[in-house]
């Protein structure tokens, strides 16, 4: 009888380590998932995060948790639109698809608008952006989030976006057609060597704004 009841303990000690142990290892998955991006390259100038997942488009994802992405818009897009004066987000609750108009940017009367980089139920929306439109510019990959989202398909919708190993190779090709614009544009936007300043369409004077960006946000 007492061996069977140390066997029993045993067990019961074994399952509430096994449910800990698992417990700990996801809160820190999230944790990590969920991490402010410091990391990655930069390619002209222009901050790619290595754990982002991009869309043509210039919209960028980061898995939160199963299902759930936050999704906001590149560097590149953030310089590009330059000194906003408004966002328009979609609201809590809307279906949003992949490739879909989802926000606008509004400057100096102007109406730009970018496209989904996943397909989902809206689940939240970064109020903070729309009280401050200069975030995006500022931290686009942190305070400058615009959205988390339910994604009930990853797999599917992960396969629309831009491969891993082909990202550098966009970056550049983006980059090399802004500057085709302008042969000097490349050296006088850099703010510092190799960065290029937060607001890309003022050294662009003689093009128009919404032109500009319908070209690159698709």
């Amino acid at each position: 009888m007492t061996v069977l009841f140390v066997l029993a303990m045993f067990l019961v000690f074994a399952l509430v380590d096994w449910v800990l142990t698992r417990r700990k290892a996801a809160v820190e998955e999230t944790a990590a998932e969920a991490a402010p991006v410091r990391d990655g390259e930069y390619v002209y100038g222009f901050h790619l995060p290595n754990r982002l997942r991009y869309h043509p488009g210039h919209g960028w994802a980061l898995r939160e948790r199963k299902n759930v992405m936050r999704v906001g818009m590149s560097d590149f897009a953030a310089r590009l639109a330059g000194r906003i004066d408004a966002v328009e987000l979609p609201k809590p609750g809307q279906w949003v698809r992949q490739g879909q108009r989802a926000w606008k940017l509004f400057r100096q009367g102007q109406t730009a608008e970018m496209v989904s980089p996943m397909e989902g139920e809206v689940l939240e929306i970064n109020t903070e952006v729309l009280k401050d439109p200069s975030l995006p510019r500022r931290d686009p990959y942190g305070e400058g989030w615009l959205m988390t989202m339910h994604v009930p398909d990853e797999e599917g919708t992960a396969r629309n976006l831009i491969p891993r190993d082909l990202i550098r190779g966009w970056m550049e090709n983006v980059a090399e057609r802004l500057y085709a614009r302008q042969p000097d544009l490349a050296g006088a936007v850099a703010a510092d060597p190799g960065r290029p300043v937060d607001d890309l369409a003022e050294a662009l004077p003689e093009v128009n704004w919404r032109q500009l960006t319908k070209e690159f946000f698709l």
